[in-house]
């Protein structure tokens, strides 16, 4: 199964980059104000046609959104975002990333996170680990100054105080869920997300970083993330590497 979720979400990661060359970008706002372009449903479009031709289980992406009553009932669903970071896409940083993550009862067991940019495509499987193209990441930090990462376009007030509190002086920038991967992989010791996220933003990065020696919790009761609730908004989480002690 993870080699068709990966074949599936790296051919969306080159649809978005046949729209990313393009010197002009079509954009829409959507209910929340937040952008959308044709590369978003683009993607879209392709990943749920696939994960429908291939698979058996329902599917949520951001973009094609399920009533609650509908979905409240199952055990097992494709959470898809087609194209984390849209601000990013359109900023041209390289940044952006797809998100595909297996649910099963609320919790993610299969991840698959692509960064066509970058040419980097990062899975994970419960019990199986966390791999970077093909070679297999763990987080096995043991700097005593700690890295930070925070958000290019949703940082906040209260982000910064974190910082400041756990005396974290470092603290380097990256789009999308690629701070969950870069933490994954060592590069960063610790993410607060002090705002709002959805569901989609998270899941494929979540098994990812349960395979990689790190914890994804809820802040500040440091809980487990829940997936498929009624209302998909993450609560405010600190993702970080295992044995970091933080308050």
């Amino acid at each position: 199964m993870i080699e068709k979720i990966i074949e599936i979400a790296n051919f969306a990661g080159n649809i978005v980059m046949s729209y990313y060359s393009s010197d002009q970008v079509d954009i829409s706002l959507k209910k929340d104000k937040s952008p959308l372009t044709e590369a978003d449903i683009a993607s879209n479009k392709f990943i749920v046609n696939e994960l429908e031709s291939n698979f058996l289980y329902p599917i949520l992406t951001e973009e094609s959104p399920v009533p609650y009553n509908t979905r409240k009932s199952w055990k097992q669903f494709w959470l898809v975002d087609p194209l984390d970071g849209t601000k990013d896409f359109i900023e041209k940083n390289d940044e952006f990333t797809v998100n595909i993550a297996l649910i099963n009862n609320h919790r993610p067991v299969l991840g698959v996170v692509n960064v066509p940019a970058l040419g980097i495509t990062y899975w994970a499987e419960k019990g199986e680990g966390a791999y970077k193209n093909g070679k297999r990441i763990y987080n096995k930090s043991n700097r005593k100054n700690l890295i930070g990462t925070d958000s290019r376009f949703h940082s906040t007030k209260e982000t910064k105080e974190f910082f400041k509190n756990n005396s974290i002086k470092k603290v380097v920038r990256y789009g999308s869920s690629l701070k969950l991967c870069k933490l994954a992989e060592g590069e960063i010791d610790i993410y607060p997300r002090l705002n709002g996220t959805k569901e989609w933003d998270t899941a494929a990065s979540d098994i990812l970083l349960s395979e990689a020696c790190c914890s994804l919790v809820s802040y500040p009761d440091r809980k487990n993330l829940v997936y498929n609730k009624l209302k998909i908004v993450n609560p405010f989480f600190v993702a970080s590497r295992n044995g970091l002690s933080w308050q």
